[in-house]
């Protein structure tokens, strides 16, 4: 089922979401079809349970080759419950994020440029995993939706967050978290 995503002002976006006790269930796998539906309908490149109202720490990820961003890296379809991240340097990356929460707007956010992150799936069995580059902001994006962070508060320099037809005119945008 294609749920709402809350937008950006609402006020449990900001909240920090509980973790998952119980896998397996029917609700749990009710929750993510729902948010599969969802960032699916929107062309999303990731979804975090908050954004539909779901205070759980659960997150939805995956990119595949698409024309309208060319070039870009692909990023396994994910499900990620109770994640943990930490950074594999102390290097930063900038790049362009939008949100399905701040639809419309697009802003350039440091993220590190190489993570390890680990978590469960479904089941709740456990994996880890090292990544980088755009695989690495997905997953530090959706994970901040679980901490009651939108990207916009990561942004450094406001010359470059604005309406993504203003900001790229004609040419293709990255895709939306």
């Amino acid at each position: 089922m294609i749920r709402e995503v809350l937008k950006m002002g609402d006020p449990r976006l900001l909240v920090r979401a509980e973790p998952v006790r119980r896998f397996s269930t029917p609700e749990l796998a009710q929750l993510i079809v729902d948010m599969r539906d969802t960032m699916a309908h929107l062309n999303g490149a990731g979804l975090a349970a908050p954004q539909i109202g779901v205070p759980l720490r659960v997150v939805i990820f995956g990119v595949r080759a698409d024309p309208r961003y060319p070039g870009i890296e692909e990023v396994p379809d994910t499900v990620l419950i109770n994640p943990e991240i930490r950074p594999f340097s102390d290097e930063i990356e900038e790049g362009w994020e939008g949100c399905l929460s701040v639809p419309g707007l697009r802003g350039w956010v440091p993220r590190w440029r190489r993570i390890h992150y680990a978590g469960c799936d479904a089941a709740g069995r456990r994996f880890e995993r090292t990544v980088e580059g755009f695989h690495a902001r997905v997953v530090q994006h959706e994970v901040d939706h679980l901490d009651g962070i939108l990207y916009p508060m990561r942004i450094r320099d406001f010359s470059r967050f604005g309406f993504t037809e203003a900001l790229f005119r004609g040419a293709a945008p990255p895709p939306e978290e």
